[in-house]
């Protein structure tokens, strides 16, 4: 067990943001504070300081609703509004980045496509044993020779009669060592991209787990590799080709991040916050000097704009109007400042901020993965830029 028994987490909510939430979303967020405070807080040091994922809260995860939460009911989902699927997300981050990336996988690269490209006996068959936790899934699309440009990958599938023969390999999957399924993109013949639901037990499939991480450390990652693997060719995901496909994933799992990475960003000030209350030096709190002030009043500043922004960001998705360009923008400004709240935090710490008494160098050493995945810093920068351009700077 780490020194961190006790999570003392307040919330922090400036602009009175919770007056423009409904009473499911609250509801919600105390449900996934409760659970974290009991089953994550405790433990989650211990692991990341070990390198090893608590597997065990995959079917925690999934009786408190955090699989899907924007799915329907009848599919495994939670049948709740984006807002909702948002604010669970943040919970989930504020406990540790890790727990809340094996939610955003499962329901948002692993249960979403599956809904919005699946044949009804893929829905049927799959998505309520992924609600419930008893199936683990993971996304492949990221390669080892291709990680911002997924349009030159090198997993190919080939047509054989009634099944597809598939081959290549995927890199940084999040689950992979321990899922059941994954939700493959490959290339066919014809160089188009297309999603298939592979099965852990088939012959030529491995995923190794990669190791030497000092980010995500509570989170297993994994490869993907397939020689030579048989797929039925009803696991293919029909209602979809090209990069289409694996972008609209993206697209919900990024939206997650935007709401989860001002949940790291808040355990970062709300420990900073009463460190600095409870700390004295020269015969006073630190929190009564200007330069601490200036630290505390900008982290309050910075995780405010990050919570309008994600609200809009949520009131739009619910109408179905949130375009992938503003979710990047939301997802590439959080995650940022997130990191710089972090270091901020880190400093107010002083000696004890690097020490597992206390999230901070946790939360900004994951934060540092959180930065480049799903898009990195740069290329949301620059999605931005074709969108306001009409001028794509990748080719």
């Amino acid at each position: 067990m780490s020194m961190r028994q006790e999570d003392r987490y307040t919330a922090h909510d400036y602009y009175l943001i919770d007056e423009l939430l409904e009473d499911d979303h609250l509801l919600a967020r105390q449900a996934i504070r409760d659970w974290v405070k009991q089953s994550v807080s405790p433990i989650i040091e211990d692991y990341a300081n070990k390198a090893e994922c608590p597997t065990h809260l995959f079917k925690e995860l999934a009786e408190i609703g955090a699989f899907g939460p924007s799915l329907p009911v009848e599919y495994g989902g939670g049948g709740m509004d984006e807002i909702a699927y948002g604010i669970i997300m943040q919970e989930l981050e504020r406990g540790d980045s890790g727990i809340r990336s094996m939610a955003s996988v499962q329901g948002s690269l692993v249960m979403y496509p599956i809904f919005a490209f699946g044949t009804e006996e893929q829905k049927r068959k799959y998505l309520p044993k992924l609600g419930s936790g008893e199936f683990i899934g993971c996304f492949g699309l990221t390669e080892p020779n291709h990680g911002s440009n997924p349009g030159g990958m090198e997993t190919t599938i080939r047509d054989d009669g009634d099944s597809l023969i598939l081959n290549g390999a995927k890199m940084w999957i999040t689950n992979s060592p321990v899922a059941d399924i994954a939700v493959v993109w490959a290339k066919n013949e014809e160089g188009k991209i297309r999603g298939l639901i592979v099965e852990k037990d088939a012959p030529g499939f491995t995923a190794p787990e990669i190791h030497g991480k000092w980010s995500l450390r509570a989170s297993i990652t994994g490869e993907l590799v397939f020689q030579d693997v048989r797929i039925p060719k009803t696991q293919l995901l029909p209602n979809v080709e090209g990069l289409k496909g694996p972008f609209s994933c993206l697209n919900k799992a990024r939206y997650g991040i935007a709401w989860g990475a001002v949940g790291a960003a808040l355990d970062c000030y709300d420990s900073a916050l009463r460190y600095a209350k409870e700390r004295e030096q020269f015969g006073r709190p630190l929190a009564g000097f200007q330069l601490t002030q200036k630290k505390l009043a900008e982290m309050i500043t910075e995780i405010t704009k990050a919570q309008l922004l994600v609200w809009r960001l949520g009131t739009l998705a619910n109408k179905g109007k949130a375009t992938p360009a503003q979710i990047s923008m939301a997802k590439r400004n959080n995650v940022h400042m997130a990191l710089e709240i972090a270091r901020e935090a880190r400093q107010i710490h002083g000696g004890m901020g690097i020490t597992n008494e206390y999230p901070v160098m946790r939360h900004m050493m994951n934060l540092e993965t959180v930065l480049t995945y799903e898009g990195t810093h740069d290329i949301h920068l620059l999605i931005t830029g074709h969108d306001i351009t009409g001028l794509s700077a990748f080719v």
